[in-house]
């Protein structure tokens, strides 16, 4: 009995692996690219553990994927690989095309072909889970309900459009060809190994190092946060006791304004690691030109979820964010390995004329 996951040096899916192997005894076959987000120093904690293999892979390359899968007599995929930031969609799309829309489609060709050749028992047992975004669902008002899993598709920029066109490749799989598939729409991650282009590892970093912390437009944008360790253990549960062929939203029913969220992160720090001038962390915040397009409010209803699995999660977040600003402030030597100089072009890039 083994998994496959895809994309398990990110964000996510390094936190899917770390959590699986200590709460499963099942080996995992991790298969990530290793693009700027990729980082294998998230995975050092278990780098001579026999039951976690890593593989440098395309979830593209339709025969790499293939020979995994009957090498290792895969039993379930779960699919985390993905270009996930909506600024860098916006200054290069084609590679969220490529990958997200192109990927998905070779890796379930190769996913399709091995569980058509399945003995029956293990055909049965098999699954394909899919983790994908609330952003495919759009942008609601201030006063509309939370997205259900019976939402429209609206998505509003190339990445959560490329994120749709996955997710709907994965329904078609289903219908047409019987793949056993599962999906699941989670809301904004925040947590331990987090690349720090997203708004709360970015605001924590750039306030210990004395920069501003950009806050584009307002700063009303409003998501729901939910600890990624929550998102962790839904996807195991999705993976063990979810109906084939439907789809979970996962939230955390923390629904924040982006200024809010970094107004907490400032109060944390001002009690974690004071500023040696005594001036609280606040200060540093600094207005920018919005992104274009820029949705405002997403936020999850995850009452299927709770209510036909048992799921819900175990951080509030008050909780989660004081655990997160800890990780990093304990974790600077990961910080620096990160912020290369290629991150550094990107952040010149994306805030430039901005601030």
């Amino acid at each position: 009995m083994t998994i496959l996951v895809t994309g398990g040096a990110g964000f996510i899916g390094s936190n899917f692996v770390l959590d699986w192997l200590a709460e499963s005894a099942e080996p995992v076959v991790n298969l990530d690219k290793l693009t700027y987000a990729g980082n294998l120093q998230n995975l050092a904690s278990i780098a001579d553990d026999s039951r976690h293999r890593f593989v440098q892979g395309d979830i593209g390359d339709y025969e790499q994927v293939s020979q995994l899968l009957q090498q290792h007599q895969i039993r379930a995929v779960v699919n985390f690989a993905a270009e996930s930031h909506v600024d860098r969609s916006i200054h290069g799309p084609e590679d969220f095309i490529q990958t997200n829309i192109v990927g998905s489609f070779r890796l379930l060709e190769a996913v399709r072909h091995y569980w058509n050749a399945l003995p029956s028992d293990a055909k049965a047992e098999f699954r394909f889970l899919h983790v994908s975004t609330d952003e495919v669902y759009g942008s609601l008002e201030q006063t509309d309900p939370p997205f259900a899993e019976t939402n429209q598709y609206q998505p509003n920029s190339p990445y959560s459009a490329s994120k749709a066109a996955s997710d709907h490749l994965v329904r078609a799989y289903h219908h047409t060809y019987g793949l056993p598939v599962l999906t699941t729409n989670c809301s904004n991650n925040y947590g331990p190994y987090h690349f720090p282009e997203k708004l709360i590892p970015l605001c924590i970093q750039n306030a210990l190092a004395g920069k501003p912390l950009p806050i584009y437009g307002d700063g009303q944008q409003i998501r729901d946060w939910l600890y990624v360790k929550d998102h962790c253990s839904a996807i195991r549960r999705v993976l063990a006791a979810g109906k084939i062929g439907e789809v979970y939203n996962v939230g955390g029913w923390n629904e924040k304004a982006n200024l809010d969220v970094v107004h907490t992160l400032c109060a944390i720090l001002d009690q974690l690691k004071p500023r040696a001038d005594g001036l609280p962390y606040a200060s540093q915040i600094s207005y920018v030109t919005d992104r274009p397009g820029h949705d405002r409010r997403y936020a999850i209803d995850a009452g299927k979820l709770e209510r036909e699995l048992g799921w819900k999660p175990a951080e509030t977040f008050e909780s989660g964010i004081r655990k997160t600003v800890q990780w990093y402030l304990d974790h600077q030597d990961w910080v620096g390995n990160v912020l290369s100089g290629d991150y550094q072009s990107w952040m010149a890039k994306n805030y430039s004329g901005r601030i």
